[in-house]
């Protein structure tokens, strides 16, 4: 097996100091027949992800495949996403259980570009046949494409009658609106990194940006400084003159109390919180342009080192099922990945005009942290 960049996580194990605390030892040969139906899925993401696997996926694919129960392991944002990979690569090198049957992580792609991941196909998964071959593509080997979503700019209709239509038109709203915008640090949530992605990405030149966004290319980094120089200084513009929210619900909540009247969010976070009402009427939702915030599916991985591949090749099947698809359209508003004429009536009618296939991709999952590192150092208080 090839794992490139092997060595680094390893070092990162080493210098850690991590063990493979929690996990099995057995290998894959002599997993019992009952372990393979308990299965874990591990989630870096923020909290409406956790509900929904645990209140809506899990609950359901339980009750469609008796005999499987599924657990959950969380982190927060992500903020432990570096230990991880670090985990993973050691258990796949020693060939032990990682402790996980499926990843759930911005990370998905770099995993799978290190060969951490079973590539499945139709046979194991039918469902991968419907979704858009780029789509698939862009996941890797062995990133499976589950669900899509995309930041769009959210504004109080009261305080803003005229939303901008640009980045330019936002940086320069902000400035004539100070204390009146925010947007989350980028390593608390993928809403405010899509903002610094697309105010980085004003000035960064197309094929420089398309390395950023398939693979690591760290010696093209350089190009972002006229952004975080942009960033920096917007600093006495923002909520509270410099004052960075810790994650998308935050956002959302200063929001939909008054305290802001613009911020970037998800667009699956924004119509969920219009449905339960926690967002009030007068908070609506455009897209800018030149260029838009960034959008795509999100991916999961099923570890080759869990012995319990054929329950996660279940669980992925199922969520890419009609069903599944259905649910996660209907918790949290996400944009579906496959084919549309799969799903139900309703599902084809709110999805009509979402293209998956043509959202702008946020950065490889290795250049987003150095990203998340650059902006901690350039941008607050400056």
């Amino acid at each position: 097996m090839k794992l490139p960049r092997l060595l680094t996580s390893l070092a990162v194990v080493a210098a850690a100091g991590l063990a493979l605390t929690g996990c099995a030892t057995s290998s894959a040969t002599d997993a019992s027949g009952a372990d393979s139906k308990k299965l874990t899925v591990f989630l870096s993401a923020d909290t409406n992800i956790q509900d929904l696997w645990q209140k809506t996926l899990i609950p359901a694919f339980e009750k469609a495949n008796p005999g499987y129960t599924v657990a959950v392991d969380f982190d927060l944002h992500g903020l432990h996403d570096q230990q991880t990979v670090a985990k993973l690569t050691a258990a796949t090198v020693q060939k032990k259980d990682p402790g996980y049957d499926l990843v759930d992580a911005g990370f998905v792609s770099q995993i799978a570009a290190s060969g951490l991941l079973t590539k499945v196909t139709a046979d194991e998964v039918p469902g991968v046949k419907d979704v858009p071959a780029d789509v698939l593509k862009a996941g890797g080997n062995g990133g499976i494409p589950y669900r899509g979503s995309s930041v769009v700019l959210a504004y109080d209709t009261k305080a803003v009658p005229t939303p901008p239509k640009t980045l330019d038109d936002l940086l320069a709203w902000i400035k004539a609106n100070p204390g009146k915008f925010t947007y989350n640090s980028p390593d608390s949530g993928g809403s405010g990194q899509a903002f610094v992605t697309t105010v980085l990405d004003k000035t960064i030149p197309a094929d420089t940006r398309t390395k950023m966004a398939t693979g690591y290319a760290p010696e093209t980094e350089t190009a972002w400084n006229d952004g975080f120089a942009t960033l920096a200084g917007l600093n006495p513009y923002v909520y509270q003159s410099g004052v960075y929210p810790n994650g998308n619900n935050q956002v959302l909540d200063l929001l939909s109390s008054g305290q802001i009247s613009m911020a970037p969010v998800w667009s699956d976070q924004f119509v969920t919180g219009k449905k339960n009402g926690q967002i009030p009427a007068n908070i609506s939702y455009t897209q800018i342009s030149d260029p838009s915030f960034t959008g795509g599916a999100s991916y999961l991985g099923i570890p080759s080192a869990s012995p319990r591949q054929a329950g996660a090749e279940k669980l992925v099947s199922w969520l890419l099922s009609s069903d599944g698809q259905a649910l996660v359209s209907d918790s949290i508003s996400g944009y579906p990945v496959i084919a549309l004429d799969k799903l139900p009536s309703q599902v084809q009618d709110l999805f009509k005009d979402a293209d998956i296939a043509h959202l702008r991709p946020t950065y490889f999952a290795s250049m987003a942290a150095d990203l998340n590192k650059a902006w901690a150092q350039k941008v607050p208080g400056k």
